[in-house]
């Protein structure tokens, strides 16, 4: 019973630390705010947290909405759900990448609140690529299969983060990834296998073709690698920005997989 208790505890901090939903303060008594091993739920916190789109997606294709309009409100009650965390680190990240001269000045632009050039086409582009591509493959699903395809998709991006977080050094002590501690070499391998047997067994369930499983994963894999070798030229680790673009960025890259497939 314990170890199911710690494994509750760890789902809520990923949920409190991933999305702005409101989680009771008893998950919290005598923790030090560092999520090493909390990590390993990230993958079913992403499930949880992507609950209201995937019904909503459901419920919208079960009643052969458009699918346009289908997909923007699915991206829509996602932002809400995390408080557009992710976004945020895109284009944050964006910008310190487009605009940093060197290290330094790209981790100083990353710091500022403000949004340039370059963050506002990355949040154009990410929006418009992900609504293109759940506007393509959304009706051709099940009402159950288009919401349990997207509850694969965020256990995959979730552990993405954990991925790129663990592959990484931070680049900015004291910053939020850094205070948030390293993961887990043990927590970091049951966050991948986790989410890679979720979304095995939800695309499966969703129906899913065979060989748009196999490029969403190789989608997966990929963009997490190429990611974290450009945040390793640019910064020389990673920040929570970098991690919440990780996030985007396979989710767009998985969406795609799945536009090009199903």
């Amino acid at each position: 019973m314990a170890s199911i208790g710690d494994l509750w505890d760890d789902v809520a901090r990923a949920v409190a630390f991933l999305s702005r939903i409101p989680v009771p303060q008893r998950h919290f008594v005598d923790h030090d705010g560092r999520l090493d091993r909390a990590v390993r739920a990230f993958p079913l916190a992403g499930v949880l947290i992507a609950l209201p789109a995937a019904a909503l997606a459901g419920f919208l294709v079960a009643l052969q909405v458009s699918s346009l309009f289908t997909a923007f409100l699915v991206i829509a009650v996602q932002a809400l759900v995390t408080g557009a965390l992710h976004e945020d680190g895109l284009g944050d990240t964006a910008d310190g990448f487009g605009g940093g001269r060197d290290r330094e000045s790209a981790l100083a632009i990353m710091k500022d609140s403000r949004v340039g050039t370059y963050g506002a086409l990355a949040l154009i582009l990410s929006v418009g690529l992900r609504v293109s591509a759940l506007a393509s493959f959304l009706p051709l699903f099940a009402p159950i299969g288009a919401g349990l395809t997207l509850l694969g998709v965020a256990a995959l991006t979730r552990a993405a983060m954990v991925w790129h977080w663990s592959r990484l050094p931070p680049a900015r002590p004291g910053g939020v990834a850094a205070s948030a501690g390293t993961p887990d070499p043990q927590a970091t391998s049951i966050a991948l296998g986790s989410a890679v047997l979720f979304a095995l067994l939800l695309f499966y369930a969703a129906g899913v073709p065979a060989v748009a499983v196999l490029l969403a994963l190789a989608g997966f894999a990929l963009t997490v690698k190429a990611f974290g070798k450009i945040a390793s030229r640019k910064l020389g680790g990673h920040t929570g920005d970098t991690i919440g673009a990780t996030q985007q960025l396979t989710e767009i890259a998985i969406l795609g997989a799945l536009a090009l497939t199903v």
